[in-house]
């Protein structure tokens, strides 16, 4: 068995683009196979493709697409594929199965859905050179030598751009869910309401200090009203962080009302010693309303009383 390490040109880039996905040393009669091999999936593409789409199809794969969308991609891939197996380099599939995640993952394709496309062309393409190779077995025997490492290379490249991307989406989903569960809201000149609602951890504890100092600065708020009455209860690290905030506010020329401590919250805090001077409390979130009414200078007068 000779190793590849000591060819020139392209036989060395072939090596090495092969043997990242399989610990079998090929020999030099292996690799000099793959242009054959490319050239008989060149020559036969309308078909395989085909076939390859006739298969999604049987298993019920990448249903939220059109036949032509499905048959589109199924080109795209396969060119990218038959691509890599000719320059053993998969940055260009790389880019490609990046956007094809983009656009598809909306549409609620899964991760299993893409990785049983891409083995389902990995057999189309298999059975193809056993029927082409059935009468020299030992010459199929080097054909799939040559063939395997790089179609498990193609594989392991487009699942993992496919779950990188999913990663992605899923981290900016989540952004999305935390801003929108902690909306800062303007109800009045100079005075903002930030109510909470769920698990308050540490990081989301970070996000809301930096959407109300954001929501401070932008509004030109005097009083911030946080009202944690949707909030089961804080740790230690959170109950420190909520300190942190209101101190950070006043820096900001903004006094912080906190409404709605439930009597666990309450007990929490006096058992971990938080600093209360520091936190002006009211009851129940009107409460808290009025309270920063009052020391923005507003009055509230009955309907009533002002006829008079």
């Amino acid at each position: 068995m000779m190793s590849a390490v000591g060819q020139k040109g392209h036989d060395v880039e072939e090596k090495e683009s092969t043997e990242g996905a399989d610990d079998r040393i090929l020999t030099e009669d292996d690799t000099s196979l793959l242009p054959e091999l490319v050239a008989h999936l060149h020559d036969n593409r309308t078909e395989l493709r085909q076939e390859w789409a006739t298969r999604i199809d049987d298993a019920h794969l990448l249903s939220a697409m059109t036949p032509q969308e499905v048959f589109s991609e199924v080109t795209s891939v396969y060119d990218n594929y038959v691509e890599v197996l000719e320059t053993g380099s998969v940055e260009e599939l790389r880019r490609y199965a990046r956007d094809l995640s983009e656009r598809i993952i909306p549409r609620g394709v899964e991760t299993n859905d893409v990785i049983e496309i891409v083995l389902l062309l990995r057999d189309v393409l298999a059975r193809s050179l056993f029927e082409k190779y059935r009468d020299d077995f030992a010459l199929l025997n080097r054909v799939l030598n040559a063939y395997e490492p790089a179609a498990n290379r193609i594989a392991i490249t487009v699942a993992g751009s496919f779950v990188e991307e999913r990663e992605r989406v899923i981290r900016q989903q989540q952004d999305s869910l935390r801003e929108l569960s902690t909306p800062v809201l303007q109800v009045r000149e100079r005075l903002l309401i930030l109510p909470i609602i769920g698990v308050l951890d540490t990081d989301r504890a970070r996000q809301l200090t930096d959407q109300l100092l954001q929501g401070i600065r932008t509004h030109r708020a005097r009083v911030v009203v946080i009202d944690i009455t949707g909030v089961p209860d804080v740790d230690e690290a959170v109950a420190d962080h909520l300190v942190k905030t209101v101190d950070a506010s006043r820096l900001m020329g903004a006094g912080v009302i906190i409404t709605g401590l439930s009597s666990e919250i309450a007990q929490t805090l006096v058992t971990i010693g938080v600093d209360l001077s520091k936190m002006n409390t009211v009851g129940d979130l009107q409460g808290g309303i009025e309270e920063a009414e009052r020391l923005l200078g507003f009055r509230v007068v009955r309907t009533d009383d002002a006829k008079r």
